[in-house]
């Protein structure tokens, strides 16, 4: 018995240092984004796999531009569409998070799923979001796609590493850079390319509130330009960006 406890014990510190280590990593990582643009995230390392795996010709696309060198109408409208009080909350809305997991299991929409902004093609039932900029971003620096307790914990403690420890123009900054907006398209500067043909600086406010909204799933309305809910919906981004409060 006495040798099991001991075995337990190491096996508990084994746990503990392995999970400071891991913790030591990314509070290292977010550290060194304060200095030097990250050169890829987890997720396009993974959509980057899937794709040279597909049969079809591979599309990469991503241009990292300054902040400066990016709209502020797209800046406005990524906020007001995705988290409207970025430029004054610590890294998690809480209000939003239990508006929306009330909203989603009213619904029927929130089993097994993760507080993300998604309209669904084929159901009435719309999943209500909760995530803010800074959340959506530790996530796709750092962590898979899975929705389990366990990955949104460690989103949580990321998300209070950025916060602490980068200026929020930065993470607007890495986060507009690195977002996904389409097939193999990341970041502002490829969307605006892509999709209009002109530079991030350059985009209108009607281009911006657009690739605002399509955020939450960039590969469906990249394939439904015509889309009548993108089209609503950039319509009243465009019409409260007046109102955003930019960092």
């Amino acid at each position: 018995m006495h040798k099991f406890k001991k075995a337990l014990m190491r096996a508990l510190l084994c746990c503990v240092g392995a999970f400071l280590l891991l913790q030591l990593y990314f509070f290292s990582q977010v550290v060194l984004m304060r200095f030097v643009d990250p050169q890829s995230s987890s997720f396009q390392r993974s959509e980057l796999l899937r794709l040279s795996l597909s049969p079809k010709p591979l599309r990469w696309s991503q241009h990292w531009v300054p902040l400066e060198k990016i709209s502020n109408q797209l800046k406005k409208a990524v906020i007001v569409s995705e988290d409207d009080l970025f430029a004054s909350h610590d890294g998690v809305q809480w209000g939003a998070i239990e508006r929306a997991w009330k909203k989603n299991q009213s619904t029927g929409a929130g089993k097994n799923v993760s507080l993300v902004t998604v309209p669904n093609a084929t159901s009435s039932a719309k999943i209500v979001g909760g995530s803010t900029i800074t959340q959506q971003l530790a996530k796709n620096l750092f962590l898979s796609s899975e929705r389990t307790f366990v990955r949104k914990a460690q989103e949580f403690m990321i998300t209070v590493y950025l916060e602490l420890l980068l200026p929020k123009k930065r993470i607007l900054e890495i986060y507009l850079n690195s977002v996904e907006w389409g097939e193999g398209v990341f970041g502002a500067e490829a969307a605006a390319r892509h999709y209009f043909s002109t530079s991030a600086q350059s985009l209108s406010s009607a281009q911006a509130a657009r690739l605002a909204v399509m955020l939450p799933r960039p590969k469906y309305f990249e394939k439904l330009p015509a889309s009548p809910y993108l089209s609503s919906r950039a319509e009243l981004i465009e019409q409260r960006m007046q109102g955003a409060v930019l960092p």
